[in-house]
């Protein structure tokens, strides 16, 4: 009598092994180090580009930058929308934080608070500029991120323990 061979059977267990090391493998090609550099910088850029743009020299704000803040830019909020107060003060400040806050990001000094006031920052913008939604968004995802999980080893925070202290011998 021949036997014929049993047709394997569906186990949830094994199909659960299979998946579990294909993602291992995807986890290995973004180590947590690299992905939080990655969100540091990728965060920075677009404010680092905006910021640039707002001078013409050391601590000289450009008139343009005054120029949006004072009549193009408003804040919508409920009963607006609402023109600024202080246009030249803002546009000095927010000029300020996208050149100081992208590059503590980048070398990851700070980079808690950093990622805190750019997502204050975003929320403004937000305010200002209704309809770009869709990129603040991944703004604020990027800079809760880093606010959440912090820096990263590749980090001046890692590297002077400062992240240590905000999180405890074992940063997430």
């Amino acid at each position: 009598m021949k036997h014929e061979p049993t047709p394997r059977q569906f186990s949830p267990t094994g199909l659960s092994a299979t998946i579990g090391q294909a993602y291992a493998k995807i986890a290995a090609l973004a180590p947590p180090s690299l992905t939080q550099f990655a969100l540091r910088f990728a965060l920075a850029v677009p404010f680092w580009r905006s910021g640039i743009n707002k001078w013409d020299g050391f601590l000289h704000i450009n008139d343009v930058a005054i120029l949006l803040f004072t009549s193009e830019f408003r804040l919508h909020l409920p009963g607006g929308p609402y023109p600024y107060p202080f246009p030249s003060a803002v546009a000095f400040a927010s000029g300020t934080a996208e050149i100081v806050l992208p590059v503590m990001l980048v070398i990851g000094i700070a980079s808690r608070a950093a990622a805190l006031l750019l997502l204050a920052m975003t929320i403004v913008i937000q305010l200002t500029v209704p309809e770009g939604w869709p990129v603040h968004v991944t703004w604020a995802a990027m800079a809760l991120a880093i606010m959440a999980w912090g820096p990263g080893r590749w980090s001046l925070d890692h590297l002077t323990g400062l992240d240590r202290l905000a999180c405890g011998p074992h940063p997430r």
